[in-house]
This record gives structure tokens, sequence and C-alpha cells, in this order.
């Protein structure tokens, strides 16, 4: 049996790296309220999913995730370390991995249409609120009613909009990178 593995060219290390860098900028434009802050990362998330596809936007996840695991300050709050991942709130941070490779999932193989990948964001959504809230219960012995309220009722409003906005951008995004694809640019 062969081993199958996915090489990452140069260009792609670069994109992983620019979209990890934007997930940790995008964490700390926010509101700090309660254990989770309301910020803008998932927006982030859904932007690397659906732009970098399923693969390349999970590595780009993957390396935020461990920019912060090291200690750079890049999740919310300006944190960074192992405490934040063991936490209450690290059970979300590991679920952008998820949201990221199901939005790139839906963009390879449906398509970047306005309402698939607000479906596949919807769906990477549910499952990041379903990892996290559960880490969050177990970790905190809250009760799964009192934990929805407190972990993902207050923000359903605030990522509804990221999920229509991302969903409007990624197709943007893809069409100028084809673009400078066709062009040359990006050569």
């Amino acid at each position: 049996m062969t081993k199958v593995t996915k090489a990452l060219t140069v260009k792609d290390m670069v994109s992983c790296a620019l979209f990890a860098a934007l997930t940790g900028i995008f964490s700390q434009i926010g509101i700090p309220i309660g254990d989770v802050p309301i910020n803008l990362a998932l927006f982030a998330v859904f932007l690397s999913g659906g732009v970098l596809g399923s693969y390349k936007g999970a590595v780009s996840v993957l390396v935020y995730i461990m920019m912060g695991a090291v200690g750079i300050p890049v999740f919310a709050n300006f944190r960074g370390g192992l405490s934040v991942l063991a936490g209450p709130t690290g059970g979300y941070i590991l679920g952008y991995l998820i949201a990221a490779l199901v939005v790139g999932m839906v963009s390879a193989y449906w398509g970047d249409s306005f309402w698939k990948l607000v479906l596949g964001m919807v769906s990477g959504l549910a499952l990041c609120y379903l990892f996290g809230t559960v880490w969050y219960v177990a970790l905190t012995g809250t009760r799964i009613l009192p934990a929805l309220s407190v972990c993902v009722i207050p923000f359903l409003p605030g990522d509804g909009v990221k999920i229509v906005l991302a969903g409007l951008l990624v197709p943007e995004l893809n069409k100028a990178v084809r673009l400078s694809r066709s062009s040359g640019i990006a050569r």
C-alpha cells in the first residue's frame, strides 16, 4: 500500500500563513464578554475554508492554533498558551478546524455560490458550536441549557452576519485569485 501525502507548495504555505495571521488579527477585533468573547475569528475561518479549500484551510487554522499554543497571543484578548486551549473556550478554538474543513469541502465539491457557502458555513458553525459547547460543559460542569445561553445563543446574530459577509466575499476572492492566475500575476 502506498502512502499518499499532499505536499504544499511555497505559494500554498504563504497562503496558509496569511490566513493564519488574518485569523489571529481578526481574533482581536471583538467585544470581551464573559468566558466566551465575541470576535471575528470565525469570519476568518470561513474565509480560509472558502478560499483555500478544506485541506489548506484546515492547515491555516492549525497554524493559527499552533501559534497560540506556543504562547503567541493570537487568541481573543491577546491571549496565548496551552492554558487557553485547555480552558473553557479551547473547544471552540479547536472547532475552528472542523468549520474550515466543512466550508472548504462545500466550496470544493459544490462550488462557491452564496447559498451553498452559507449552507457549508452554517454546518461548520454548528459542528464548531457542538464541539466547543461539549468541551465547555465538560470543563465547567455547567448544564447544557445554561451553557447554550452563555456560549451559543448570544453569538447567533453576529455569526449570522459573519456567514452572510463571508458568503458574499468568498466568491469575489476566488474570482480575483482565478483572474490573477490567468493574467500571470501570481506566478
